[in-house]
């Protein structure tokens, strides 16, 4: 396989090596029949969801691109699969020692409400900033949820502890033979629904829904005497596999904040791993700016409200990572997304596109210059969305006001022509950083 991933991105990562995964790994690789006993158990319980044809990114791609829209299953995510699977094969002991699990959201989610169909009880250890309808969903299915740490390794160091101390089953997000089964049941789905499938984008955090849809689409269409490609994903600012890929085990690294919080993990899952080392054919990587830009055109174009985990395929697809030769599938992968962060993520997705930024000007003290710069910018077409106009602030001399503005433009290159509008003008307008 190959992987994508530019130097700037290798060189923010600090890797720590790990020991090989175990060779016994192998036996545990989900078959086909496993996958088909997770979909027959796994009937009736989760939504077969939609597959949408997107005319916007075939245009981009250049081939029938078509969403899988996981973003409206039911918790809102995947990880309903994997999880109800996982803890449908409890033992009646397994069922009563409760079971415990960690999770920036989704998977808690899944656990949660799978535990509660079942009658098991469910601890959840989730990080402080996890986002509210994620946290409240998990409360709300039933769960005791532990706040604990910044990111999700603390509550997955937590919650295994929980499970040593109490006996409760740890239901691990990703790294089980019976979560990937579940997680393929996707992949089962995608070649019932579209026959000539070529290629499948999805999102990697620690692997299970890759590993797991890679397994059934390939299981699948060798059986059917073809091939399927499979793309993995990650966001650049959370990317284990490219440097763990290369090494040929899977390495910790030092991740920094990205908006993707649901694939944010530090460490490939060892069975993951192994699994998508051999089934998936390349890795990419994706920007913060990708993402937001990805999340926009979803809500403009398809009509969709995706969490940024959710909208890494799009965003590679966009950002012209992707190459295809015949129909293929990006699966948005959760829909969970606070809308606070949705509304800040927008506004950074429109100036990601040229279509809003801010200027400072500064101006001659003196009347009439806010009416000037205001006539300048109609002629130029910008529609000014807030403007602040202060004598205070650093670098400012006595006869000067400045003058910030935020106005919305039709793109980069109208953004370029309002500010040149300006500068012919005689003033000097620098864009402030979104």
């Amino acid at each position: 396989m190959t992987t994508a991933m530019s130097s700037a991105d290798q060189a923010s990562e600090t890797e720590t090596e790990t020991e090989t995964a175990p060779a016994s790994l192998a036996s545990a690789v989900p078959t086909l029949a496993d996958f088909e006993d997770a979909a027959a158990t796994l009937e009736g319980v989760i939504a077969h969801t939609p597959l949408d044809v997107s005319q916007h990114l075939s245009d981009v791609l250049g081939v029938p691109v078509h969403l899988k829209l996981e973003n409206l299953q039911r918790t809102g995510s995947f990880k309903i699969r994997g999880a109800t699977y996982r803890l449908s094969r409890l033992t009646a002991e397994e069922r009563a020692r409760g079971v415990v699990a960690a999770s920036a959201g989704n998977h808690a989610q899944g656990v949660a409400l799978a535990a509660k169909a079942l009658g098991i009880h469910a601890t959840i250890f989730m990080p402080l900033g996890v986002p509210v309808p994620k946290l409240l969903a998990t409360r709300g299915y039933g769960a005791d949820v532990v706040l604990e740490g910044a990111t999700v390794e603390t509550p997955l160091r937590l919650a295994a502890e929980f499970a040593e101390r109490t006996g409760a089953v740890f239901i691990h997000p990703f790294d089980h033979h019976d979560i990937i089964a579940g997680q393929g049941t996707l992949g089962l789905e995608l070649m019932d629904e579209l026959p000539d499938l070529d290629t499948v984008v999805l999102g990697i955090g620690g692997g299970g829904l890759v590993a797991g849809v890679a397994a059934a689409v390939k299981a699948r269409a060798a059986a059917e005497g073809r091939t399927v490609r499979v793309i993995g994903v990650q966001a650049a600012n959370s990317a284990a596999y490219p440097p763990s890929l290369e090494a040929g085990h899977p390495l910790e690294i030092r991740t920094s904040p990205t908006i993707a919080d649901g694939i944010a993990v530090a460490r490939p899952g060892d069975l993951p791993f192994e699994m998508i080392r051999d089934l998936v054919d390349e890795v990419v990587t994706v920007t913060e700016d990708d993402i937001a830009r990805a999340l926009l055109v979803l809500l403009e174009r398809a009509k969709q409200v995706v969490e940024p985990a959710g909208a890494v395929g799009v965003a590679a697809i966009l950002a012209g990572k992707i190459v295809a030769t015949g129909p293929t599938v990006t699966v948005l992968s959760g829909g969970n997304i606070d809308p606070l962060l949705l509304q800040r993520v927008v506004a950074h997705g429109l100036a990601a596109s040229g279509r809003y930024m801010t200027l400072r000007i500064p101006l001659p003290d003196r009347p009439g210059q806010l009416a000037r710069v205001s006539e300048l910018l109609a002629i130029a077409g910008a529609n000014v969305i807030e403007v602040l106009h202060t004598r205070h602030g650093q670098g400012i001399q006595i006869s000067e006001v400045i003058l910030q503005l935020s106005v919305e433009t039709r793109g980069e290159e109208h953004r370029a022509h309002v500010i040149s509008v300006l500068e012919d003008a005689g003033y000097a307008p620098t864009v402030v950083p979104d």
